[in-house]
């Protein structure tokens, strides 16, 4: 994870990053994202303390987009429950297992299929593959931005 993702996940611009306002931010993102209150909350929980220790003394300018935790939020959120291998490499969500029953709701949620990996994914809006990176294999991804996967046990309620 870079810094602008991790100002992204803690819904900070930028150009007011200052220690006092990313505490701040972590504080509002932790409380938002308990795992009594949110679904995903445990991978959401993890991911927030990685982003708040790569920047919690941060104090430059970066250039991100600022509702990336919440768009990752909603997104693992719509998914959660279908039974899906879901895996968080650097800033992007892969989704991969039985995904052809819920191709819509994944679509819905943001997901875009890669065709070169056979699975969904998941990525910042002003994030782009690499132009060499399409080429990459799963293996490659995971060696250069780690890999976390995420349990997805919890059953989805009938609407």
């Amino acid at each position: 994870m870079n810094i602008k993702d991790a100002l992204s996940i803690l819904g900070v611009e930028a150009g007011t990053a200052t220690p006092e306002s990313i505490k701040l931010a972590y504080r509002r993102a932790a409380q938002k994202n308990h795992p009594d209150r949110n679904p995903s909350s445990e991978h959401m929980m993890k991911l927030i303390n990685v982003a708040y220790d790569l920047v919690k003394d941060f104090n430059g300018e970066v250039e991100e987009s600022k509702n990336f935790g919440d768009a990752i939020s909603a997104a693992l959120n719509a998914i959660f429950g279908l039974g899906l291998h879901i895996e968080v490499c650097g800033s992007w969500v892969w989704v991969t297992g039985n995904t052809r029953p819920h191709k819509d709701i994944l679509k819905a949620a943001g997901f875009l299929w890669s065709s070169k990996k056979i699975c969904w994914y998941f990525r910042p809006e002003n994030k782009r593959g690499r132009s060499k990176a399409g080429s990459w294999s799963m293996n490659e991804i995971r060696d250069a931005f780690g890999s976390e996967k995420i349990k997805d046990t919890q059953k989805r309620l009938a609407a």
